[in-house]
């Protein structure tokens, strides 16, 4: 019995002992994370890596997937996971948060997500939030309205030395509005963005 505790005992202190090695390689790593994983790899096993998070997969095609999971305190958030599609590799990582319908409820969504970000990021590069147009929105509908025809310019960028991320209010036609929160891998971007360029 004694036998048994001690190899218990083992086995979870060499657990947690590779548990910390792996926190601290995704800590060091090179590439920008998302939830502690790097944003880097062959789209396959980087989907491995976020079902291991809790993530579910709903559907994967050629360049991009999309699983749905719980994020930053808001539930069934949808996530995108993107590759360049001549070469499977992992390079960007959008967020996109439950749909809203009142301009009250979106721009709730967006400015807690902005003090989160900012709270941990430092202050953002650059920040734009206005509508487009002559006139000043009337009262919610209308921003809404706004929203749904292109006309909300609401967006804020974070610089690190691993990438960028960018928050912003976002709609899919006049169906839905919603804020996204997207993370771009600055070393993967480069050489998604040497491709592109050698393909010209």
């Amino acid at each position: 019995m004694n036998k048994m505790k001690t190899i218990l005992a083992f086995m979870i202190f060499t657990l947690a002992t590779l548990t910390s090695f792996a926190q601290v390689d995704s800590e060091n790593s090179e590439h920008m994370t998302f939830k502690r994983i790097p944003i880097d790899g062959a789209l396959d096993e980087y989907i491995v890596q976020l079902k291991k998070s809790g993530f579910s997969l709903i559907e994967k095609e050629d360049g991009f997937a999309v699983l749905k999971s719980d994020f930053a305190g808001f539930k069934d958030c949808y996530i995108l996971v993107a590759t360049l599609k001549q070469k499977d590799l992992v390079g960007s990582i959008t967020v996109i948060f439950p749909e809203r319908e009142t301009w009250s409820s979106l721009s709730s969504n967006y400015f807690t997500l902005k003090e989160m970000l900012t709270e941990k990021y430092g202050k953002p590069s650059e920040s734009n939030e206005k509508f487009d147009s002559s006139s000043q929105p009337r009262d919610d509908n209308d921003r809404m309205y706004r929203v749904k025809f292109d006309n909300c310019k609401y967006y804020t960028e974070y610089e690190t030395e691993k990438g960028s991320i960018q928050l912003s209010i976002d709609h899919d036609g006049v169906a839905s509005c919603f804020v996204s929160l997207a993370y771009f891998d600055k070393i993967n971007r480069e050489i998604i963005r040497a491709k592109a360029i050698d393909d010209l």
